[in-house]
């Protein structure tokens, strides 16, 4: 296996990157039957009272420009932090490194 100078930690960058996509797809719209379900200390009284906890919380337009901002600056960072992960790990040379970061980053954009 390649890599492990920082103990495969990169992919916690992509992991915050992802949730973060999912709190913008999720803005503002109805919860599934699914989500209400895994909510099991509400009920329908719960929902009665608030029936505003039937949707996902909505964040300003302003702010979900913020969170697509953060999403990219972090799938940047999950590439460098992978490639310079294989070049200390020996896995890559210098040339390499700075040729599939390149790449990468090519790909990304």
């Amino acid at each position: 296996m390649s890599g492990g100078r920082f103990n495969y930690d990169q992919y916690k960058i992509g992991y915050i990157a992802d949730e973060i996509e999912k709190y913008i797809e999720r803005n503002g719209r109805p919860k599934t039957k699914q989500e209400l379900a895994d909510e099991p200390y509400f009920g329908a009284d719960y929902y009665k009272e608030f029936p505003e906890a039937l949707n996902h919380y909505e964040y300003p337009d302003e702010v979900i420009e913020k969170f697509k901002e953060a999403v990219k600056v972090l799938r940047i960072a999950e590439i460098y932090a992978h490639r310079v992960d294989w070049l200390l790990s020996g896995d890559d040379g210098e040339e390499n490194f700075l040729k599939r970061l390149e790449q990468e980053l090519k790909k990304f954009k």
